[in-house]
């Protein structure tokens, strides 16, 4: 039986613990044991009769590539225009240990954590470290594809804060420059400012141009967010064209 979890009790419920496991992955998981060392921190390891040390450091490991991997595919194909540096700079920003940590106690990893570490100090790194180790696991026990598929299908589309990373908060500017460096292409903004219908606040707008065509317009209580409206407009007609 495996031993105790982070609530204090001294063993788990297999049948609990793959009910659990299965509304997370949204399918029956396979080697069972794979998956329950992807939850016991280092601080709990224990040992099996020929010696070996159990914990889920090295899971996690393969876990942190695997979900770079997955991550890079699935932005490549997102933003087909987009530079190296900005591909590289999102997925970052979705696999920093803060975002892991949500999205680990988002599914109830906390739930079937073992660790003897303070919880409450702690939660968001070490649940964020078993989410990997959980990635880990299911690549070993289903494949890439079925990892790829369970992670873009039941964590990415349903986590908003995910979304919003990838959308929302997207540098359109910073796109729209990458591809116009790539391109040799002319880009320049103008601005104009007016006040808003209570003539109290300014209201600033802003046109891009590329090589002297005007590729989207925006607004904004600053010229920066003016700008980040328009480019983003801009970068839609670049992916747009692109695509067709």
């Amino acid at each position: 039986m495996f031993p105790g979890n982070s609530n204090g009790n001294c063993r788990h419920d297999k049948k609990e613990f793959r009910s659990h496991l299965k509304k997370i992955l949204g399918f029956r998981p396979g080697n069972i044991g794979i998956y329950e060392a992807a939850f016991v921190h280092r601080s709990s390891s224990y040992s099996l009769p020929d010696g070996r040390r159990i914990n889920n450091e090295r899971l996690e490991y393969l876990g942190d590539a695997v979900l770079d991997t997955i991550l890079s595919d699935y932005l490549f194909r997102m933003f087909p225009e987009a530079g190296e540096g900005f591909l590289t700079k999102t997925r970052s920003r979705i696999v920093n240990r803060e975002v892991l940590g949500q999205i680990a106690l988002s599914i109830g990893i906390d739930k079937i954590l073992i660790s003897n570490v303070n919880p409450v100090r702690n939660s968001k790194n070490l649940c964020g470290d078993a989410f990997e180790a959980l990635i880990g696991s299911v690549f070993l026990d289903k494949g890439y594809n079925k990892t790829k598929k369970m992670f873009i299908g039941r964590i990415l589309k349903n986590n908003p804060g995910l979304i919003n990373i990838i959308s929302t908060d997207t540098d359109y500017k910073s796109l729209v420059f990458e591809w116009v460096q790539k391109n040799r292409a002319r880009l320049l903004f103008t601005y104009d400012e007016d006040y808003d219908s209570d003539h109290k606040k300014s209201v600033f707008r802003s046109t891009l141009m590329i090589n002297d065509e005007k590729y989207g317009q925006g607004q904004g209580p600053t010229k920066k967010e003016a700008e980040q409206e328009a480019s983003c407009k801009a970068w839609k007609r670049i992916t747009d064209n692109f695509r067709t």
